[in-house]
């Protein structure tokens, strides 16, 4: 599929993927450097990245991807969970980018990352985590559910009314900004484009069985084990003002796990690739250059 969109940071294209239309954008011409790959967190989009994707493209060539169930990809009533989204960077870099990337991700798009990493290393030069998700074996922190919505039963949030009414409550714009004042640490960052970016795809058929998905999918693997058996280079970046992680913690989590990371940590929240995006851009940058002349 070949129809392209205008959004906030260009035209974008649809390539399809079992079936499904996937969103994607593509920046930049560098055959010097790796290709970067963008993954964004749960309930963003390629949008989140606009800043990074302007600020990189004349330093490498900058893919971002909206995962299955976001952004402007389809939202197709099927059971979410990590290994489905792995599966569709595995085939998007193999069957569209065609050539092997430094991916990055936040949050949730972290966790996708480092999976990715793990399973299709052939295909990654490297891994960069924004404030990524996922738990140890030992939980350093609640699961993303319990963190979105503090004090609601589980069990009850499995139940399909229930989890569309909170759906509803949450997509609400004054929610949607009430959550971003509280993951980031500079407020002028939250713009109502910012908003916008978030609001419009929840209003997409399917996106309510997509945000139920959280509360029935199966956590997957634990950090640790992922990290027992990844060997790429990574780069580690920590908005260390995140409230639903304790950045300090589980970065020596990390280190403990994995040595030979290499890590920074910025005075932001939980995003800060959108919050401070020329640090990010330029440690991004370094990094990638160090990744070529290491070849």
């Amino acid at each position: 599929m070949t129809a392209t969109a205008s959004t906030s940071v260009g035209s974008g294209t649809y390539w399809t993927w079992r079936g499904q239309p996937i969103y994607y954008v593509k920046a930049g011409n560098n055959p010097t450097a790796p290709p970067l790959l963008l993954i964004h967190g749960f309930g963003a989009s390629t949008d989140h990245w606009r800043k990074n994707i302007e600020g990189l493209q004349d330093h490498c060539e900058v893919w971002a991807i909206d995962l299955l169930g976001f952004g402007r990809s389809a939202k197709p009533e099927w059971t979410y969970h990590t290994d489905l989204w792995r599966s569709q960077l595995q085939d998007f870099i193999e069957q569209v980018v065609q050539r092997a990337v430094v991916v990055a991700g936040n949050s949730l798009g972290g966790y996708v990352s480092l999976s990715l990493g793990v399973d299709a290393p052939e295909l990654v030069r490297g891994v960069v985590l924004v404030n990524s998700a996922g738990s140890f074996t030992n939980p350093d922190q609640p699961p993303l559910a319990q963190r979105l919505v503090s004090g609601l039963g589980q069990s009850i949030l499995r139940q399909p009314w229930a989890s569309f009414l909170l759906f509803q409550y949450m997509r609400q714009r004054s929610k949607i900004r009430e959550i971003l004042e509280n993951v980031y640490l500079d407020h002028s960052a939250i713009t109502d484009q910012l908003v916008d970016d978030i609001y419009r795809p929840s209003c997409d058929p399917g996106a309510p069985q997509v945000f139920a998905s959280v509360f029935s999918s199966p956590s997957g693997r634990t950090v640790d084990e992922l990290l027992k058996h990844f060997k790429l280079p990574l780069l580690m970046l920590w908005g260390e003002a995140d409230p639903w992680m304790n950045a300090q913690e589980r970065a020596s989590r990390f280190r403990d796990c994995y040595p030979q990371l290499t890590e920074h940590f910025l005075k932001a929240g939980h995003c800060p690739h959108d919050e401070v995006p020329e640090q990010v851009n330029d440690l991004i940058e370094r990094w990638l250059q160090s990744l070529s002349t290491a070849l």
